[in-house]
């Protein structure tokens, strides 16, 4: 693997580490009477606004707020919605329904859509045998991390369905990625991305107002937010978790190809599961450590070209 390379997969696997852990960082923002819709739109809102500024600032002579045609800007809502709003709703509304596990194992199968699903569209990033395998592979990995031991699965309709809307919608995201990477800068696509999501909430507010502020009419005081652990976890929700990694995300899909930058979602549930046990004193298990081995040598060899 020549050091350019190594140092892609590098920031694709710091990125979906870090985003592994933000499941720990909500929690505690949940804890402190947020709702998951809350939390998304003020780390979003934080991005959006960062990002923005860093183009106005420093990239005043590429700056623009539109693409070039509607069709991209259409492409630019729809990777609004998939990596974003919807995305985060459905992960989030799952968890209502059905048992963390669930969610876990279905939205961390991704890859598997994600690889059938760009196939279709570009027979360049198909799999071969090898790959293939690898990513079954990672995919037993995760399935030992999530259960734990205990393979018994609860089935939920409802909250499973939601889970797998969630799973397609990354999947779908990965896709239309590739267009998109082919034509602006990934500041471009990544603003746009946090703009049409923010966007896309206003109907969910409208159908639960009382999620809102208390000057908008709803329910939330805002003197929550001036709590210091409050502060300091959206803080690193928007600006590390979203602004950052979302940016760093665009681009190293851009230079590993998305079949291959999908794959470290993988990743996610060891990420969780070692700050959980760091942060909430949650145990790790051999089946963690196994799991995490398979997870691991199954992406060395999806990532293999023959």
């Amino acid at each position: 693997m020549k050091s350019e390379n190594f140092l892609y997969h590098v920031v694709a696997f710091v990125t979906v580490a870090i985003w592994g852990s933000t499941f720990v960082f909500t929690k505690l923002l949940l804890l402190n009477g947020l709702s998951p819709a809350q939390i998304f739109t003020l780390r979003f809102l934080i991005a959006y606004v960062l990002l923005s500024g860093y183009e106005l600032l420093f990239l005043r002579r590429h700056h623009r707020w539109l693409a070039d045609s509607w069709r991209d800007e259409l492409l630019m809502l729809l990777l609004g919605v998939t990596g974003g709003s919807l995305y985060f709703l459905t992960e989030n509304e799952a968890l209502n329904y059905t048992a963390t596990t669930n969610v876990s194992l279905i939205v961390c199968s991704c890859p598997l859509v994600a690889a059938l699903l760009i196939g279709l569209f570009y027979r360049s990033q198909r799999m071969r045998p090898l790959q293939i395998v690898g990513t079954l592979m990672a995919a037993c990995g995760v399935a030992m991390v999530v259960l734990n031991g205990h393979f018994v699965l609860h089935l939920s309709p409802v909250g499973d369905a939601l889970a797998l809307t969630a799973n397609v919608c990354w999947a779908v995201y990965s896709l239309l990625m590739i267009p998109a990477n082919k034509r602006y800068s990934a500041v471009f696509v990544t603003r746009k991305v946090f703009f049409y999501g923010l966007l896309t909430m206003i109907p969910y507010y409208v159908l639960r107002p009382a999620e809102l502020p208390l000057a908008l009419g709803g329910e939330l005081n805002l003197a929550v937010l001036l709590r210091p652990q409050v502060v300091g976890n959206l803080l690193f929700l928007g600006v590390v978790a979203s602004c950052i990694c979302f940016l760093v995300w665009t681009w190293v899909m851009d230079k590993l190809g998305a079949l291959i930058a999908t794959n470290y979602v993988y990743v996610n549930p060891l990420s969780t599961i070692v700050v959980a046990s760091l942060v909430l004193n949650e145990q790790i298990t051999a089946f963690f450590l196994l799991g995490a081995l398979l997870i691991l040598a199954g992406m060395a060899l999806a990532d293999r070209k023959r």
